[in-house]
């Protein structure tokens, strides 16, 4: 199972971590690494692995754009059995290849993360010994890999969601905040609420201020700079 308690925050590396850990238990790989494409959100590649020296090389794979799981999300196709013996791979990827031989695997496949047809990221299964792995063992693999996506796109959606809400809510409370100081200012100057707004408008461009902290030094009683009388503009004043 994929599932573990993150409590109220979402962990993307220590859900790909076990993605990882999860696929080596499950498929007889020797290793395994999860990379999870960038997004607005979440800046450069995320990744996790079942040994720290895998997750190293997903990461550095990433910045010479080679390998198996860089491969396999520009395909978004799963990336056969592989052995790095093979004389294609070396010349295909050169820097991962020597990188995976020196940490002790022989062979490589990779299965999308993906979402309808997006490619989100890829699983990569490392194998230590001669045999490939089966084709029954990377079928439960791509399932495992079509379950990480829906969850960590899922996560996504809530982030997103979560952004917004309180970017609503912030210009719900300044909107609030702003109608309560047009409420003060037009009692204590005796002029229109749309009179009090453009002066209060004017007063914060010409200042360089947000409105939204001088309205709320306005309703909490504190003093705004270069308003004298304490609120009227006097004759002289230009905002």
């Amino acid at each position: 199972m994929l599932a573990q308690s993150w409590g109220d925050a979402f962990d993307t590396a220590d859900f790909l971590t076990t993605l990882a850990h999860r696929s080596v238990e499950l498929l007889g790989a020797g290793a395994a690494g999860a990379v999870l494409v960038a997004t607005d959100a979440h800046r450069g590649v995320r990744a996790g692995a079942s040994d720290p020296g895998v997750r190293r090389l997903e990461l550095d794979a990433a910045d010479w754009q080679e390998g198996p799981g860089h491969d396999c999300l520009r395909a978004g196709e799963p990336l056969p059995d592989i052995a790095f013996q093979e004389t294609r791979t070396r010349l295909r990827w050169p820097q991962y290849s020597a990188r995976a031989r020196a940490l002790g695997f022989t062979g490589v496949a990779a299965l999308p993360l993906r979402w309808q047809d997006e490619p989100v990221g890829a699983l990569v299964l490392l194998r230590g010994k001669s045999v490939p792995l089966s084709m029954d063992a990377l079928a439960i693999g791509q399932s495992l890999a079509d379950a990480a996506a829906i969850a960590l796109v899922r996560e996504r959606e809530l982030a997103r969601s979560r952004t917004l809400a309180s970017q609503l809510e912030h210009a719900l409370t300044s909107r609030i905040v702003i109608e309560q100081a047009k409420g003060v200012l037009a009692t204590r100057m005796g002029l229109p609420m749309d009179t009090v707004f453009d002066l209060l408008r004017r007063y914060t461009r010409s200042r360089h201020l947000r409105i939204a902290d001088v309205a709320r030094d306005v309703v909490e009683g504190r003093p705004v700079p270069d308003w004298p009388d304490p609120w009227r503009p006097s004759a002289g004043d230009e905002l």
